[in-house]
């Protein structure tokens, strides 16, 4: 397992994480997630050994993570990177890169695993085509194949999908974490995006200003996120009476003492969002239909 253990990290005296602890099991998957800057990518660049921890211990299997000041050339064989920044061969196609780093010896088995690589990121008839030429979303699921192709034991993700449009991302996301699972590769994911915590991560850690605000099932955090920026990112929240309500659980009705004035209507598809104002605090909740501007409205709270 990978265990991080009081992890702390400055920067030009600047604190970027503070005390930060985690464990994550073989086949399990942390998603990190927080506002930018707060820390996500460094922490993944820690785990991965490209900077020198200032305090705590980081490990794998009981092998320690050592960064720059103890380790001559960066990483380990066991663990495989994929930054924002994708590191490929531009001139070279997308087959020669997937398969770099795979042993030449058996052509049949490499040309094989090569082809199931590229189906799992949906590259199918791009086999020949030079990276170069290829899009920003295409040379990152180019970068994912290449980063699984050895089968690490632990991957790390940084926004692994934040170049991919949206056409291709839910399946492609589902691929890739169920290829992780069935392969018993451990995964630390670095986020924005609800989509890759809710479905697929065992855990999830937010962070705030670098320390460590919750980590726990995303079931669980969801359910009772406890605070604003937790809420907000899973989705539209309002606070009413010290507790936070997403808009779905807000609700229309005929007659209530609670009493709202609408403000605006937001088309999103199968629902409205609604604005309104609570007794001079906007509050968000969602309708079949658009609400006319001004109107007081009755409304449930359904916890």
């Amino acid at each position: 397992m990978l265990s991080i253990t009081e992890v702390s990290f400055r920067y030009n005296k600047r604190a970027v994480l503070n005390s930060v602890s985690a464990v994550v099991n073989s086949g399990d998957c942390l998603a990190i997630v927080g506002e930018s800057g707060c820390g996500k990518s460094t922490l993944l660049k820690l785990i991965f050994g490209q900077m020198d921890v200032d305090s705590g211990a980081i490990s794998w299997k009981d092998q320690s993570i050592l960064g720059p000041k103890n380790k001559l050339v960066v990483g380990h064989d066991f663990m495989k990177y994929v930054a924002q920044e994708f590191d490929l061969m531009p001139y070279t196609s997308v087959s020669e890169n997937v398969g770099d780093h795979l042993s030449n010896f058996y052509p049949d088995e490499k040309k094989a695993r090569i082809q199931e690589l590229i189906q799992v990121v949906e590259l199918e008839g791009f086999e020949n085509t030079k990276v170069q030429f290829l899009s920003g979303g295409q040379k990152q699921r180019v970068a994912l194949a290449r980063a699984i192709a050895k089968r690490p034991e632990i991957i790390l993700l940084d926004e692994p999908f934040s170049h991919i449009d949206n056409f291709k991302k839910q399946s492609l996301r589902r691929n890739l974490f169920e290829y992780l699972k069935t392969n018993n590769i451990a995964c630390v994911l670095a986020t924005h995006d609800k989509g890759d915590v809710l479905s697929f991560a065992d855990q999830m850690m937010v962070l705030q200003n670098g320390s460590v605000l919750i980590t726990d099932s995303p079931s669980n955090i969801y359910s009772n996120p406890r605070h604003p920026l937790v809420a907000a990112f899973f989705s539209e929240y309002s606070k009413i009476d010290g507790v936070f309500y997403y808009a779905h659980q807000i609700v229309l009705v005929d007659n209530s003492a609670l009493k709202a004035v609408v403000k605006r209507s937001f088309y999103n598809g199968p629902f409205h969002l609604i604005e309104a104002d609570l007794n001079g605090t906007d509050i968000y909740f969602t309708n079949p239909f658009a609400l006319k501007e001004n109107a007081t409205v009755s409304l449930k709270l359904i916890p």
